[in-house]
């Protein structure tokens, strides 16, 4: 008894937040079917990081180190594979436990006491996460084991057992903040596949009695409505427009999904990975950088997403040297977490909450077309996209290239507008001043010629809003 009461005492003692945060919400869909809410209405903005490994390779003290960093620098969720896709049906967690005897999800491995299997670690990260304000997108299973699996014979789970693992996983995690995520990098290639989620899905409402919202993460380039289009168990679509650094084809379908119906929230959970192979070909492409993970951040917002997700390409495998790894990790994940893009996705996202969120809407007329249109609104990595207020109180528009560009003033009412620079690296607006409401008007960012981003807010001056990205969270910083 002594013993436990001393393991239970050490974990409350490691899972304490080094910073005090309010406890992670739970989420809803908005009225307007366009953004996710908290209980009481208060619109959340989906900061996720792609953790993908967190629960099966990290160290208790590993997962609450990652934690701290990531709750310190504005995530507001983390996404994490229950069967993760390292092996996780046969390759024990950091404490030598698996999650199921005989690779078989109908025979769970749980035993008494607060760290004693693998569902016990999971329960740590999970509560861990919470307490630090932090929301798990819990992904039940990586795909590869509801998919046939080319190398080790037929999937694991049937619709049969997906239901029943659906149920108990629902059940335990009920009162957590979590959203739950099914599918997991895989094509929904035939109907019992198909049928096998659909299990899922309803095993994880019969076991949380439906308190949870429910996505599917699908496969690089495609989106969950490719295949789920209306099912009412998918509360909202989720994308990976993948590795790639252009945004035609591939960051330009959110806004596809954004137009979609039903009408539904959708956001991109998978872009490419700071640190990563470019179009996992480092050979003729290099590995991405900050400023490649920044152009998706905006290019999907401004596309009508109600959130980003980061990733890095060091951090989705936890990987440290001695770990097995995939396409050359360049750096541990213990430096990767403060890697410049990462810390500035919170840009991003104070910039949105400095504005009224629940009506903005993608609005690419924003931006006057140039004499050639490749130039402005652009192609591949150099396309510009616009934002603006339904109610006409604001305007952004987002210029990853400083070259001159001309918008339509109309779209913002009133007879002044105030105009503001937002520089996408560090979080500080610079008023350029207020100018009469008259069509059109060019602009020109602070680093002409430059592969450098920038956005250009325009707010009716009436309205007085506050710096772009001065939000009361930010000032805590």
């Amino acid at each position: 008894m002594i013993s436990r009461l001393v393991v239970l005492a050490t974990l409350l003692s490691l899972a304490a937040p080094a910073v005090a945060a309010d406890p992670a919400p739970r989420l809803a869909v908005s009225a307007n079917k366009r953004f996710l809410v908290t209980a009481d209405g208060t619109p959340f903005f989906w900061l996720g990081d792609t953790a993908w490994e967190l629960f099966h390779r990290a160290t208790r003290e590993e997962a609450v180190r990652y934690l701290d960093a990531r709750a310190k620098q504005g995530y507001t969720v983390i996404q994490a594979v229950a069967i993760a896709e390292f092996d996780g049906d046969t390759v024990p967690n950091a404490y030598g436990h698996l999650p199921f005897a005989d690779r078989d999800p109908a025979k769970l491995l749980t035993t008494d006491g607060p760290a004693n299997d693998y569902w016990d670690h999971v329960d740590f990260v999970v509560k861990a996460a919470n307490e630090r304000g932090l929301v798990v997108a819990f992904l039940p299973t990586w795909g590869r084991y509801w998919h046939e699996r080319k190398q080790d014979g037929p999937a694991l789970f049937t619709a049969a057992k997906a239901d029943a693992y659906g149920e108990w996983v629902g059940k335990r995690y009920a009162d957590a903040a979590i959203v739950w995520v099914l599918g997991g990098d895989r094509d929904v290639a035939t109907d019992g596949q198909k049928a096998i989620i659909r299990a899922m899905a309803a095993g994880l409402k019969r076991g949380d009695a439906g308190k949870h919202l429910k996505t599917f993460h699908p496969s690089g380039g495609n989106g969950s409505a490719r295949w789920f289009p209306a099912d009412e168990w998918l509360d909202f679509n989720m994308r990976q427009n993948g590795h790639q650094a252009e945004f035609t084809g591939r960051y330009d379908q959110t806004r596809v999904d954004y137009d979609r119906t039903p009408v539904k929230p959708v956001i991109d959970a998978e872009p490419i990975y700071e640190g990563h192979p470019v179009a996992f070909d480092a050979k003729k492409f290099g590995h991405s950088t900050a400023a490649d993970v920044r152009r998706p951040l905006y290019w999907d917002l401004f596309g009508g997403a109600c959130g980003h997700t980061y990733g890095h390409h060091s951090i989705w495998a936890m990987w440290k040297p001695g770990v097995a790894e995939v396409n050359a990790p360049l750096v541990p994940w213990t430096v990767a977490v403060e890697e410049p893009g990462g810390r500035q996705m919170v840009h991003g996202r104070r910039l949105i909450e400095s504005r009224p969120i629940l009506t903005r809407i993608p609005a690419d007329d924003v931006i006057v077309t140039d004499r050639i249109a490749t130039s402005v609104p652009g192609a591949g990595t150099r396309r510009f996209v616009a934002t603006r207020d339904a109610d006409g109180t604001y305007a952004m528009v987002y210029a990853p290239v400083g070259r001159a560009f001309s918008v339509n003033m109309g779209v913002v009412k009133g007879p002044k507008v105030t105009a503001s620079w937002f520089d996408p690296r560090t979080g500080t607006a610079t008023k350029l001043g207020e100018f009469a409401n008259t069509d059109p008007r060019e602009f020109l960012s602070p680093d002409p010629g430059e592969l450098l981003d920038w956005v250009l807010v325009l707010d009716d001056a009436a309205k007085n809003y506050p710096p772009p990205g001065e939000t009361p969270a930010s000032q805590k910083r």
